[in-house]
């Protein structure tokens, strides 16, 4: 029989209730995992949205501050879904009274933030994740095999675009995304962290780049009340103060060259994410829109070398959880159902599966090198 495990949500906008949804699934896709997911306590400071959350999805209790969080011994393990800026306090304060915690990226406003959450879960013994869904995907799983493998030989070099239109409408409110002591940095913690994320996952680590960035939309309107997710309206205008835009080039250990451009204002983009890794003997091809195709082309033909459609199967991944067969398709969600296993893995094995806070503080290290090259316009290395 399995173990129960009560989790807790803190900050209950829309990625709460994804990780939310994603832990009742737990049970469905992998039912020999041995532990399985209470939902304990929901914690939102907006008045009323954290009874609606327990009266739809069955939390146990509710609380206007995450504080009650760390100090309930019936909570084990607590996913962070909250405001980058308050990632540090709230995952050093949960690691630190013995809570495994599922954080999203980029954990916190800094790569010094990240490093204390890390510093936190590593001195407490406990288990950590990090929201960097992209990679759960089995179709990206499958094509870091072919790279890893040797199957497109030698890599030479990738481009990886994250392009969304969520930030485009000029009425789109000035919340927390928008403001430096809140959000942090832009699109660049948003979009360009998966970016990162995936870029070492394919292809290494990151030995240098050099980056710019822009801001498009200067200025919108205040919220005068919550907000969740992207609203619109607000009352006086205001400053954006991070970036909506960038373009990196990247050098990595293996001497491979990139390309990463994200942007949030992107009109007549709807979440264009993807990759393009080319070798010295073939490439893939990945587009999140069609989540479970790869773009293969393999061989010793160099020139015409022909580019075949593979539709991933139960061999790819955690598909096989999903799914019967090739070609039947996956979601966003399911990649956070992955996510919530392996965290839920990682604790009833003791051991880490999937994406780690070293993954989280690595990622923002690139983000600040970029932030650094975009002001000096030079090249930065990362140590």
């Amino acid at each position: 029989m399995a173990s129960t495990l009560g989790v807790a949500v803190v900050g209950f906008g829309w990625m709460g209730r994804v990780h939310t949804q994603a832990y009742a699934r737990i049970a469905h896709h992998y039912p020999h995992l041995g532990l399985r997911p209470e939902l304990i306590l929901v914690a939102e400071e907006v008045p009323g949205r954290a009874e609606e959350a327990a009266a739809q999805f069955g939390f146990a209790s509710t609380t206007r501050d995450w504080r009650e969080v760390a100090a309930d011994p019936r909570v084990q393990a607590v996913s962070i879904t909250a405001p980058n800026f308050l990632h540090r306090e709230i995952g050093v304060a949960m690691a630190r009274a013995g809570k495994h915690i599922w954080i999203e990226k980029p954990v916190g406003l800094t790569a010094e933030d990240a490093g204390a959450v890390a510093d936190a879960v590593a001195g407490a013994g406990v288990q950590g994740t990090v929201g960097f869904n992209y990679r759960n995907a089995p179709a990206v799983e499958a094509a870091r095999e072919l790279i890893v493998s040797g199957e497109i030989g030698t890599v030479t070099h990738v481009r990886l675009r994250l392009f969304s239109d969520y930030a485009a409408h000029p009425e789109g409110a000035l919340t927390w995304r928008y403001e430096r002591a809140r959000g942090g940095s832009g699109v660049l913690g948003d979009l360009a962290s998966h970016g990162v994320d995936l870029a070492r996952f394919l292809l290494g680590d990151i030995a240098s780049l050099t980056a710019d960035t822009a801001v498009f939309v200067p200025e919108r309107a205040r919220p005068t009340g919550a907000t969740a997710g992207h609203s619109r309206g607000g009352g006086e205008p205001g400053p954006v103060e991070n970036e909506d835009y960038v373009n990196c080039l990247l050098r990595f250990d293996s001497g491979a060259r990139g390309v990463l451009e994200a942007c949030r204002v992107s009109v007549g983009e709807q979440n264009n994410y993807g990759f393009e890794v080319h070798g010295t003997q073939g490439a893939v091809f990945w587009d999140f829109r069609r989540m479970n195709e790869l773009g293969v082309s393999r061989g010793t033909t160099y020139q015409d070398q022909p580019v075949s459609t593979v539709y991933v199967g139960p061999g790819a991944g955690e598909y096989g959880a999903f799914q019967p067969g090739a070609a039947n398709a996956m979601g966003y969600d399911d990649l956070k159902v992955v996510e919530a296993y392996r965290f839920l893995r990682s604790i009833a094995e003791d051991t880490p599966y999937g994406t780690t806070l070293t993954d989280a503080v690595r990622s923002a290290a690139a983000l600040e090198a970029m932030t650094r090259s975009a002001a000096t316009g030079t090249w930065v290395d990362l140590a």
